[in-house]
């Protein structure tokens, strides 16, 4: 093999790989942030869940990837364990339809459909044929690819040593751990597996040896999610254990079938002679076993990954201690990081929101002097609140970065926005439990009637707050109904004050307490605007979804 072939051979598997993340790009730009929903409504059938999962895999022709994608989707919350079990399977099978065209010779026709991919996003102006173009660009990438690997090792049919090598595979154990330690490199079954069909379309080596090679890299290609599961939460890394579980399982199962029965003789029989083809089925047919001996016990497996990473003993949590619960660190080329940066900003604004409307209650008790809440207690919450502003604005801004369609940009810039508008209303809300030091200093008195009224707005503001957590599907409505809530304030604000004026004109009213009062006034009235930008926002996210 001269050093021409090696770089054919590296050069090859550069396309390969190249048009593999290309593809799944695609993917994630056409669907990345319907992702969840798409998920949610099939997953809770296990047989859909595994279509779901084989069907995404067969687009983007890498079971890591959806792998990772799952462990991303557990660590983040939008996706349960037991349902997490059913796309895993599915993703092994779709794995397979890239040997199975590799055997069909597709690549035959690749440059024609890599052709097709780049005309569509160089020459077509709809973003979604740009994706599909995408997709396609990387598949004929994909399998050129191929191509060039196939060739750079046509000349190790030549090579004793090397032939020699790979017969000491036909050991089960040599096999399968050089299988596991190939694709644990390379991190690609798909990939992996079509370097080993080159090898046997070469007549370098035949099914006897390649079976338990390709058997070791279905246990390779788990290396992917467990990478992908260091630091994430305990449910996501039994996701990884469920896949690593399932390939061995079904390497121990198959390891065994194929010593003690025909299997491979049979295998070779169905398609004699053509060595790329017998290494597609017997790899589909690993897969496509082993799913469906597993499905009747994938809740067990759950229980074993349960078992084997049981759950850590939990401290009480301190809210004081500022932490974000929802965002988590995910990397911009995963497949689905859209959905989990668009659902953890979301939850975080969310609890940010409550925070925020908890403190406006807890300034007014403070206000009141009712002694349930302090000042210290509401500026120590508005740290809080701050704090997640800056980090939240942060998230957002590198969210931004991996974003590639203009409905998640949208999105995030609302985010953003909102995220602005929440921490405002914090400030207001110290700024109402700070008049009780200036009360307290100055003695002042406020009437049962400016009480009221205080009262009375502060009640519509919680109003407002209780509209806007509330997860309705008519945006439109939920808008006009905050929209009338602000104005209320607004007419409240006036008549207030004009109340206020009277009482000053009958002396009821000292200076200081006047000032005092149509300060608070303010910071409701501000209180309710902010409310109503959030709710604009809302509403944009709500129109390009």
């Amino acid at each position: 093999m001269t050093m021409t072939d090696v770089m054919g051979l590296l050069g090859g598997l550069a396309l390969f790989l190249y048009g593999m993340q290309m593809m799944s790009e695609g993917l994630e730009a056409a669907a990345g942030n319907k992702m969840k929903q798409i998920l949610e409504r099939l997953t809770a059938n296990r047989f859909l869940g595994v279509l779901v999962g084989a069907a995404i895999t067969a687009v983007i022709q890498s079971s890591s990837a959806t792998t990772v994608m799952v462990v991303g989707f557990v660590n983040s919350g939008m996706m349960t364990l037991s349902q997490a079990v059913w796309i895993i399977m599915g993703a092994n099978i779709g794995t397979t339809i890239t040997g199975q065209l590799i055997a069909l010779d597709v690549g035959a026709i690749a440059p024609l459909i890599a052709f097709i991919g780049v005309a569509a996003v160089v020459f077509l102006k709809n973003e979604k044929l740009h994706h599909i173009g995408n997709i396609l660009a990387g598949l004929g990438v994909l399998f050129i690819g191929m191509d060039m690997m196939g060739a750079a090792m046509k000349p190790l049919a030549d090579s004793k040593s090397f032939i020699s090598l790979l017969t000491k595979f036909e050991n089960p154990l040599l096999g399968i751990l050089a299988g596991l330690i190939f694709t644990a490199i390379i991190q690609s079954s798909s990939a992996s597996v079509g370097i080993l069909q080159a090898l046997a379309g070469s007549g370098v080596i035949g099914l006897n040896s390649a079976a338990f090679v390709l058997f070791g890299q279905n246990i390779g290609t788990c290396v992917t999610a467990l990478l992908a599961s260091i630091g994430t939460n305990t449910n996501a890394k039994r996701a990884t254990i469920i896949h690593i579980s399932f390939n061995v399982i079904g390497t121990i199962l198959f390891t065994t079938i194929c010593i003690t029965t025909p299997l491979i003789s049979f295998m070779e029989g169905l398609t004699p002679g053509n060595a790329p083809a017998q290494i597609a089925n017997l790899h589909t047919i690993f897969n496509v076993v082993t799913t469906l001996v597993l499905i009747p016990f994938g809740l067990l497996l759950t229980k074993l990954a349960t078992l084997i990473l049981p759950d850590k003993k939990k401290e009480d949590e301190d809210d004081s201690r500022m932490v974000l619960h929802n965002i988590k660190n995910v990397s911009g080329d995963k497949l689905g990081v859209s959905a989990i940066s668009m659902d953890g900003t979301k939850k975080e604004i969310i609890r940010m929101l409550k925070m925020a409307r908890e403190n406006v209650k807890g300034a007014l008790d403070v206000f009141g002097t009712k002694g349930t809440h302090t000042l210290e207690e509401v500026e120590k919450k508005e740290d809080y609140i701050d704090y997640l502003n800056k980090e939240i604005s942060k998230y957002i801004t590198k969210a931004l970065t991996h974003e590639s369609t203009k409905k998640g940009s949208q999105t995030f810039n609302s985010y953003f926005s909102i995220t602005s508008n929440v921490e405002r209303i914090g400030d207001h809300a110290v700024n109402i439990a700070g008049y009780s030091t200036m009360i307290k200093e100055k003695q002042i008195i406020f009437s049962d009637t400016a009480v009221a009224e205080i009262d009375q707005i502060q009640q519509i503001c919680d109003q407002m707050f209780k509209v806007l957590l509330e997860d309705s599907d008519d945006m439109i409505k939920k808008h006009a109904v905050v929209a009338a809530m602000e104005q209320k304030i607004d007419d409240m604000t006036k008549d207030f004050r004009n109340n206020m004026y009277q009482r000053i004109r009958m002396g009821k009213c000292s200076d200081e307490g006047s000032i005092l009062f149509s300060e608070m006034l303010t910071d409701f009235e501000r209180i309710g605007d902010h409310a109503l930008n959030i709710s604009d926002e809302m509403m944009k996210i709500a129109m390009v979804s």
